[in-house]
C-alpha cells in the first residue's frame, strides 16, 4: 500500500485541480465503515454524497456486480439485454412511470428530462409557438454541464462558461409568483424542481406547494419534472420524495443512489411523456451499463423491501432525537426527511465540524452553511451512535 503522501503527490500531479480534496485516503470499507491506507476507522454518514445506498461492500450487491462483470460487462444498446430490462420494469412498477431512459449521471439524465420536455410542446404545440423554456426554482441544484448549469438556481453557478444555454427562468417556491412568471412570458414548457432543495441547503418545499404547483402546471399542458437525484431511492423514506405529497410528475430523474455506488442516471417517464423521444432523439454509449443496472437490481430489490423504508424514516428520527441530547445548544435547525439532514450549529462552520469531523474518525458533507448528513441507508443504530458521539467530540476538543 502507498503512504498517504505518495498517494497525494500521485493524485496532485496527474488529475485536474477540480476539488479541494480532504488529507485521507479511503482503501476499503463496510456497510458505514470507511478504513484509510493507515487503518484508521471512520463512519460514514455521507456515503459517498448519497451513492452508497446499501454502504460499502454490501454482500449482496457485490456478488451481483462481480458475476455481471466476469459474464458481460458491456455490450450497448443496439441489442436487448435482460438486466437492464429488468431495472427498466422495476423503476416503473415501484414508481408508476411508464418508460425509462438511461444514462451514467445525474446530470445526464437531467439533460435528458430537459430535451423531452422542449420536444414535448414542440411536438404538440409546433416550432412557432416557441413553447421551450424551463421553469426552475432558486437555490436549486441541477447538474453541471452548460445546459444543467444554466437550469441551476444558484448565480455563484453561472459564470466562467459562457454562452449558457438559453430559455430558462427562475422563481422562489411560491406558487403566486411562478403563476405570474408562466403567464407573463407564455412560452414554459415545464416546471423543474427537486423536492428537497440538497446542495441548496437541505431545504424541503411544502406538500401543500408541490400539490398545488402540480395541479396548476398540469390545467397549463406545462410539464412538472422532479429532480429526484439526491432524494431518491428510499433517501427519504419514500421509494421517491414526491411520493411523500401524493403529486404526479411528468418526468422523474435518478442517478446517485440508484446503483449503489456505480455510475447510472435514469429518466422515467409517465404516459404523457413515454413517447416523446424517437429513434436517435437521444443516446448514451454506455448508458444502461449491465454491471451498473446489476448493482442497482441488488438497490432496488433492497428499498423496496416490506419495512425497509420505514425503518429509513426511524433512523432518520433517531438521529434527530440523538443529535439533540448529544448537541441540543449547539444546534439552531435540523431539516430534511428520512436519512437526508441537514444542521445549522451556532459556534463552528459547516466547513469546520467537517473537517474536524474526519480528524475524529466521521465523514459528513457540508450544503452551503449546513452539515449534511446522508448515511448509508443500511446504517446501524450502533454505526449511528458512534458516528455522532464522534461529530460530538468536535465540540468537545
Amino acid at each position: 500500500m502507498k503512504s498517504f503522501n505518495e498517494i497525494k503527490n500521485q493524485d496532485k500531479s496527474y488529475i485536474a485541480n477540480t476539488y479541494a480534496r480532504f488529507d485521507v485516503a479511503f482503501a476499503s470499507g463496510k456497510n458505514a465503515h470507511f478504513t484509510d491506507e493507515s487503518g484508521k476507522d471512520y463512519i460514514d454518514l455521507g456515503s459517498g454524497i448519497g451513492t452508497n445506498s446499501l454502504g460499502v461492500a454490501n454482500d449482496e450487491w457485490v456478488a451481483a456486480v462481480s458475476s455481471q462483470a466476469a459474464a458481460l460487462a458491456h455490450c450497448s444498446n443496439l441489442y436487448y439485454n435482460p438486466v437492464t430490462a429488468d431495472l427498466a420494469e422495476k423503476l416503473c412498477k415501484n414508481s408508476g412511470m411508464k418508460k425509462v431512459f438511461f444514462g451514467n449521471s445525474g446530470a445526464e439524465a437531467n439533460e435528458c428530462a430537459i430535451k423531452t420536455a422542449r420536444k414535448y410542446s414542440f411536438d404538440k404545440y409546433g416550432a412557432d409557438a416557441q413553447r421551450n423554456k424551463i421553469l426552475t426554482l432558486r437555490n436549486s441544484f441541477h447538474g453541471r454541464t452548460v445546459t444543467t448549469l444554466a437550469a441551476t438556481g444558484q448565480d455563484v453557478f453561472h459564470n466562467y462558461f459562457f454562452p449558457f444555454t438559453e430559455g430558462f427562468l427562475f422563481s422562489a417556491p411560491d406558487l403566486c409568483e411562478i403563476k405570474n412568471i408562466i403567464e407573463s412570458d407564455g412560452h414554459v414548457c415545464a416546471v423543474m424542481l427537486e423536492t428537497i432543495q440538497g446542495e441548496g441547503g437541505v431545504l424541503p418545499l411544502e406538500d401543500s406547494f408541490l400539490k398545488d404547483l402540480c395541479a396548476y402546471v398540469h390545467s397549463k399542458d406545462i410539464l412538472l419534472i422532479v429532480d429526484e437525484i439526491q432524494t431518491g431511492i428510499a433517501r427519504t423514506g419514500k421509494f421517491l420524495s414526491y411520493m411523500h405529497s401524493g403529486i404526479c410528475p411528468d418526468i422523474v430523474t435518478l442517478a446517485k443512489g440508484l446503483a449503489g455506488g456505480l455510475p447510472i442516471g435514469a429518466c422515467l417517464f409517465n404516459e404523457k411523456t413515454e413517447y416523446t423521444l424517437g429513434f436517435s432523439d437521444h443516446g448514451s454509449t454506455f448508458g444502461g451499463n449491465l454491471v451498473s443496472c446489476a448493482g442497482a437490481n441488488v438497490v432496488v430489490d433492497n428499498v423496496t423491501a416490506e419495512g425497509f423504508n420505514e425503518e429509513v424514516t426511524k433512523k432518520g428520527e433517531y438521529i434527530r432525537a440523538k443529535l439533540k441530547e448529544l448537541l441540543g445548544d449547539e444546534i439552531s435547525a435540523i431539516r430534511g426527511r428520512g436519512l437526508m439532514l441537514g444542521i445549522d450549529f451556532k459556534s463552528k462552520t459547516a466547513k469546520e465540524i467537517v473537517a474536524e469531523g474526519l480528524k475524529n474518525g466521521v465523514v459528513m458533507l457540508t450544503a452551503k452553511q449546513s452539515v449534511r448528513l446522508l448515511p448509508p441507508l443500511t446504517i446501524s443504530y450502533e454505526e449511528i451512535d458512534e458516528g455522532l458521539n464522534r461529530l460530538a467530540n468536535v465540540f468537545r476538543n
